[in-house]
């Protein structure tokens, strides 16, 4: 970089990194997946489901929605007629359960909250425990303020002792309700957990439970595992994994997405809670067989698990990869979801990011060429978990292995993604370059390894990105020009005694190294 001294790059060359630093959890893009979801992507729900009462469309045109004002449930809710409080708080919860604009602070505003939650311990009138609970359902499912508004009644306890109610629809609401609270955060999800919900939601899932309500109960567990900062208390996820392990074997589809969202929550956090996934019997099994499903719902969470499992230790990613998962890697690089391609990326860097047995269980797979495919070919996203994948790979991965990337492609990928304006990755794509380069030195094929790199426009490219912007990247643009591709560095090279390198006794003979293939060349 010009009127920059040369010392001052030196001291960036590339140290190594360990496998513990190469393996990335996901930070600001953790719920990108998530979002594929569309209606199962909501933390918080309402209760909008068409009124019992009406028999069709017509009907529903001609017939007023509400019968009553605001002032006149006001009135009603608090006179001493238990049918007349019944009405009342029935047209609230339908003034609550319109699709659009619900006036949920209107309702706060007005001072029913309160009443409503008082007719939760109404035990001998079920009738308006259930409305009461849908309209608070669905007030929970407002903004954080309006979610702490229903929380401030002392709802939480409230709920928690409805889920022993003896009438189906009553205790249903109330597990949906505590969803929405449980579904704002870690705070609101831990006062949920103090109260005492973990046993007897878990008490619900069970052979005889309408899969409707078993949807609710798995939803509501899920977001009981939800959120990282700070994790959910350890005995959630030891009560919460033996029942999870029952859903993911439902034969319903929306129960088991959310209960493989759950592990992925679970998952998605320290070693610790990896392993007690990992070692809860049949789960992993489970998982290999739901990435190969074609309904996405499924595929998506259970690809995300894997993914976070091979976060973890190098033990953990080998129990993934002992799991034979691998095979079925291909067709997710080549589907024709964009989210799916980048998980399936994301969860492949991680393993080449272990040690080398690991990068060849990648290898045997046959999964480079369709790496170095969506590299060169797929959306944004996924081209930079691809670029990831062989970057790691060829910073842990031996010569031999090496040498095998170049050979499926990924140099011209690797080069045409420098035109990005990601300085992460564009970071990630030259670290690449120069672990080859240092390949190709030891194996005395530098210069075909430059001779490739320069035809497929990457010299230019890094000569380019040492004027960037960012200091990492010209660092390391300028670290790989002079090193390789300056006039010192070829004079460099001419000294270099043929046969050996710089470390002064290593030589390898190429054709002798893979099967008498190994070469640089395109």
């Amino acid at each position: 970089m010009p009127g920059v001294e040369e010392n001052r790059f030196r001291a960036f060359k590339n140290k190594g990194k360990d496998m513990s630093e190469m393996r990335r959890r996901r930070q600001d893009n953790s719920v990108e997946l998530r979002k594929a979801k569309k209606e199962e992507n909501i933390m918080k729900r309402r209760n909008v489901a068409e009124d019992e009462e009406t028999v069709s469309p017509l009907q529903e045109k001609k017939q007023p929605t509400v019968t009553m004002t605001i002032p006149e449930i006001w009135q009603a809710v608090n006179s001493n007629n238990p049918e007349q409080q019944r009405k009342a708080v029935h047209c609230a919860r339908k003034l609550l359960s319109r699709e659009r604009d619900p006036p949920i602070q209107t309702v706060i505003d007005n001072g029913f909250l309160p009443k409503f939650v008082e007719f939760l311990s109404h035990n001998d009138n079920p009738d308006i425990q259930f409305e009461a609970a849908w309209a608070l359902t669905n007030v929970a499912s407002g903004t954080r303020k309006q979610t702490m508004d229903v929380v401030d009644q002392n709802a939480i306890p409230a709920f928690v002792n409805l889920l022993s109610s003896t009438h189906p629809r009553v205790c249903e609401q109330a597990v949906w309700a505590l969803g929405n609270i449980a579904g704002d955060g870690p705070k609101l999800r831990d006062q949920v957990i103090r109260h005492g919900v973990l046993n007897p939601l878990l008490a619900l899932i069970q052979p005889a439970t309408p899969t409707p309500f078993l949807r609710n109960v798995t939803w509501t567990l899920s977001n009981l595992c939800r959120n990282k900062n700070p994790p959910p208390p350890l005995e959630v996820v030891t009560a919460a994994l033996p029942q999870l392990k029952k859903l993911i074997n439902c034969c319903d589809k929306e129960v088991v997405a959310d209960a493989l969202w759950a592990l992925s929550y679970l998952t998605d956090g320290s070693n610790e809670r990896i392993a007690m996934v990992c070692e809860e019997p049949g789960i992993i099994t489970r998982l290999v067989h739901m990435v190969q499903s074609s309904t996405l719902i499924v595929l998506t969470p259970a690809l995300r698990t894997i993914g976070n499992i091979v976060t973890g230790t190098d033990e953990q990613t080998q129990l993934i990869v002992d799991s034979g998962v691998l095979a079925y890697f291909g067709g997710l690089l080549e589907h024709n979801k964009a989210n799916v391609k980048k998980e399936a990326c994301w969860a492949l860097s991680n393993i080449t990011a272990g040690p080398p047995p690991q990068i060849q269980s990648v290898i045997d797979a046959k999964l480079l060429p369709a790496l170095v495919d969506v590299l060169a070919n797929g959306d944004f996203k996924s081209q930079k978990e691809a670029c990831w994948a062989l970057s790691n790979l060829t910073t842990s991965g031996t010569l031999e292995q090496i040498i095998l990337t170049v050979q499926n492609g990924c140099l011209p990928a690797i080069c045409g993604i420098l035109k990005a304006e990601d300085p992460k990755i564009l970071v990630v794509a030259m670290e690449a370059l120069a672990n080859i380069l240092a390949a190709a030195k030891r194996l005395n094929q530098l210069e075909a390894a430059e001779e490739m790199i320069e035809e497929y426009h990457g010299v230019s490219r890094i000569e380019d990105l040492q004027q960037h912007k960012n200091e990492d990247v010209y660092k390391k643009a300028y670290q790989i020009i002079d090193e390789y591709f300056s006039e010192e560095a070829a004079e460099e090279d001419e000294e270099e005694v043929p046969g050996t390198t710089s470390e002064g006794n290593y030589e390898m003979n190429i054709v002798d190294t893979v099967e008498g293939t190994l070469q640089f060349t395109s």
